[in-house]
């Protein structure tokens, strides 16, 4: 009579935790912060909707493109980069409104090889953002949209082949390379 009743309550105490605990993360959580503070006040990078992301929305396997927390680990690593780029007293705001990832979920007709992600010279890794870098002085220095496309992003040197993230932080390090070519920033601090 004990054993039926505490597996009756351990079920029960199993469905009460249930909804607390830890769920795999995706980038599309609205409970997860859509900016990153900005590191000591130079860049701050935010993001729109993950859900709407092309990554998500055309990746063939929607479900596995929202797994992780790959938004921010980009986001990170384009302040830190970004930051190292500007002279003292610059600022610089960068707004992610899309983000494409290198290679697809293709479909096939295998059993358990749907969440693969098959990555060839037809899916570049791409990125839209906009920014605004402003000088030591509080003026606009510089800002645009970039729409940032890697077609040759197989040909290149492979930095980490572990970071399943390398060919959009390369992506990252292109477009800082040609947008800050002019030394540290485009324009020294006084």
């Amino acid at each position: 009579m004990k054993a039926p009743a505490l597996l009756f309550t351990a079920l029960v105490a199993l469905a009460v935790a249930a909804p607390g605990m830890a769920r795999p993360k995706t980038v599309t959580d609205p409970a997860l912060p859509r900016s990153l503070p900005a590191e000591g006040g130079a860049v701050s990078v935010s993001w729109t909707d993950p859900a709407q992301f092309s990554e998500i929305k055309y990746s063939g396997n929607r479900w596995e493109s929202e797994r992780g927390t790959w938004v921010n680990q980009l986001a990170t690593y384009l302040r830190d980069e970004a930051g190292q780029r500007l002279a003292r007293g610059q600022t610089l705001d960068v707004t992610i409104s899309d983000i494409d990832r290198a290679g697809r979920y293709e479909p096939t007709v295998r059993a358990g090889m749907n969440d693969v992600r098959v990555v060839k010279d037809l899916y570049p890794p791409r990125m839209t953002l906009t920014f605004v870098l402003k000088g030591a002085d509080g003026q606009v220095v510089a800002e645009g949209e970039r729409k940032l496309v890697d077609n040759a992003f197989l040909m290149g040197t492979q930095i980490n082949s572990n970071d399943s993230l390398r060919y959009e932080k390369r992506l990252i390090d292109d477009w800082l390379r040609k947008e800050f070519r002019n030394g540290p920033a485009l324009t020294s601090a006084p």
